[in-house]
């Protein structure tokens, strides 16, 4: 049977693509082809979760994952800040799969992971041959060039945050031949669950110390980021051990670094930074000339930048631009993932940060 065309296949209904417009939101098929351009400054803007909520179930309810057309195959609704992403650096999206769905295998030269919004433990995403469950919250790493597919085996819709570095790769980098597709709609599955976390431990392969001489796609000079699952459980009661036994940080409360687990260090990847982020009371303000994302975990509140207010609550995504004076003001207990992309200027030595003065 000859393919469709894109527009064949894509007849979303004129009240989604006013859903998508009303909120300015895009899905990803339809940014492809703008990606590559030089974009503008990022603002400081917030993404309500009603409003992502309303597009993605439109988008849901429009288009299956099989007729999407050749490309990143899966079905996101993408906060536009900039020209077709959420700032010059980070790249944000909320996708779902519908039970029974699989997003096809592909790999790229792009870092991402995905932060599980509303998840099940029947919902995987598979990475490098293994299967990782996608529970409330849990952060899973997909590094460069790995295989990786979604497969929903539940009964139910998950949605989670795509966070990739996809404006830097193809925009400022212009890599645009990192990507690839598996010749298989699902990659096959040789790892056990739990794999790759058992050999990031206290335990480590002993001809992975050895270091090899088998180049990969990519070689650098740092440790590559291991897929990995971050489970929230464990995350959220180190911080509150945190807040309880330790001060706050002035300016963003208690916080706690996503590491590299095969370094125990940040960065968890070369280009993007994440943290766990609990805040009891009103923070300081400061500014810094890195971009900074934040998804609401849980909590109330707002952020003051510059002139603007940014009132979030559960599941809201806010920007915050470089060199802006900002500060955190939660309305009791809050907790956010925060993103940034500091690795960037950390690797030129340009990152700064500062207090304003009285």
């Amino acid at each position: 049977m000859a393919q469709q065309e894109p527009e064949e296949l894509l007849e979303m209904s004129s009240d989604t693509w006013d859903i998508l417009e009303e909120h300015n939101l895009q899905p990803l098929w339809e940014i492809e082809d703008d990606m590559g351009n030089a974009l503008e400054d990022p603002e400081a803007e917030i993404w309500k979760w009603e409003d992502m909520q309303e597009a993605i179930d439109a988008i849901e309810r429009d288009v299956p994952i099989s007729e999407l057309p050749p490309g990143f195959q899966r079905r996101v609704a993408v906060p536009i800040n900039t020209a077709h992403a959420i700032s010059n650096s980070i790249y944000v999206g909320v996708q779902t799969v519908s039970p029974g769905e699989t997003a096809p295998s592909h790999r790229h030269g792009a870092n991402a992971l995905r932060f599980t919004i509303d998840g099940h433990e029947d919902m995987k995403t598979v990475v490098a041959g293994e299967e990782f469950p996608m529970k409330d919250n849990d952060l899973i790493t997909t590094p460069q060039w790995e295989w990786h597919d979604h497969v929903n085996e539940s009964d139910e819709t998950a949605a989670w945050l795509d966070v990739l570095d996809l404006p830097l790769v193809l925009d400022s980098l212009n890599a645009k031949n990192t990507f690839e597709y598996h010749e298989l709609e699902r990659q096959p599955v040789t790892k056990s669950q739990g794999y790759w976390a058992s050999q990031y431990g206290r335990g480590r392969a002993q001809e992975d110390l050895q270091g090899d001489d088998i180049p990969g796609p990519f070689d650098g000079i740092r440790e590559p980021t291991p897929p990995y699952r971050f489970q929230w459980d464990n995350m959220v009661e180190s911080l509150h051990q945190r807040s309880d036994n330790n001060d706050p940080n002035p300016h963003d409360g208690y916080s706690l670094a996503y590491v590299n687990p095969a370094t125990g260090e940040p960065p968890l990847f070369p280009t993007m930074s994440f943290r766990a982020q609990l805040m009891q009371e009103e923070t300081d303000p400061h500014f810094h000339n890195m971009t900074e994302v934040f998804f609401v975990i849980e909590g109330e509140g707002a952020t003051h930048v510059g002139d603007k207010a940014l009132e979030w609550g559960k599941w809201d995504t806010f920007i915050v631009p470089p060199d802006e004076i900002h500060h955190h003001e939660p309305d009791g207990e809050a907790t956010l993932l925060a993103m940034t992309d500091r690795p960037v200027y950390e690797a030129f030595n340009l990152y700064a940060e500062a207090t304003p003065s009285s």
